[in-house]
């Protein structure tokens, strides 16, 4: 059985709406979350192989330097036509200034090179890792996903990285079209969408009062 979370806990982010996010879904739990971007926490490298190696990297990281159990995410965006890219890069491709308007044109570029038109042909899936850690190593990790097609041009202003161009199954908003509680609002009040809500839903079994 893991072990549970109370108090405070870093998040292993430096990225303000992944923290908004994770606040939102921490807040009822009363779990205090306060991230490793306004502790001024450095950045570990991401060398993992998988989301969940890369999620584990970061979580250990922010434990260890704030002597505080941490959870990171890691996630992106996984795209069928394209073999699964851009997968763990899926940050890396919006470049140093994280400009997503920018990585989800590279999407759309090299969909169009692959000559993916159709909806069939640009399903995509969001994939979260989430991680937990203690500052004496003790660690364990839970998974989401959510599956959906690819729209352009893009659709919203709300939420973050790709959420204008993913449409889920089942859905006629875009991520960028959702409210916070349409994307990743829990139950009752929402269905836990999100790939991030999917697998937060996991950790809060395992790990939150």
């Amino acid at each position: 059985m893991a072990r549970k979370l109370s108090g405070k806990v870093v998040l292993a982010t430096h990225n303000s709406g992944k923290l908004k996010e994770m606040r939102e879904l921490m807040a009822p739990h009363g779990v205090d979350v306060i991230s490793a971007g306004e502790l001024g926490l450095p950045e570990p490298e991401e060398n993992g192989a998988t989301f969940e190696a890369n999620a584990k990297i970061k979580a250990e990281a922010a434990a260890k330097a704030a002597n505080l159990p941490a959870f990171a995410d890691d996630s992106g965006l996984a795209v069928e036509a394209l073999n699964g890219a851009p997968g763990i890069y899926s940050a890396r491709w919006a470049g140093s200034s994280k400009n997503f308007s920018r990585a989800m044109r590279i999407v759309e570029e090299k969909l169009h090179e692959a000559n993916a038109k159709t909806p069939a042909q640009r399903k995509a899936a969001f994939i979260s890792a989430l991680c937990v850690a203690w500052p004496d190593g003790e660690t364990v990790s839970f998974e989401g996903r959510v599956d959906g097609t690819l729209v352009w041009p893009p659709r919203g202003t709300a939420g973050f990285g790709y959420d204008p161009m993913f449409l889920p199954d089942g859905k006629t908003k875009t991520f960028g079209e959702m409210t916070p509680e349409e994307k990743h609002g829990l139950p009752p009040h929402g269905e836990g969408l999100s790939h991030r809500a999917r697998a937060f839903l996991k950790l809060a079994e395992a790990c939150l009062a």
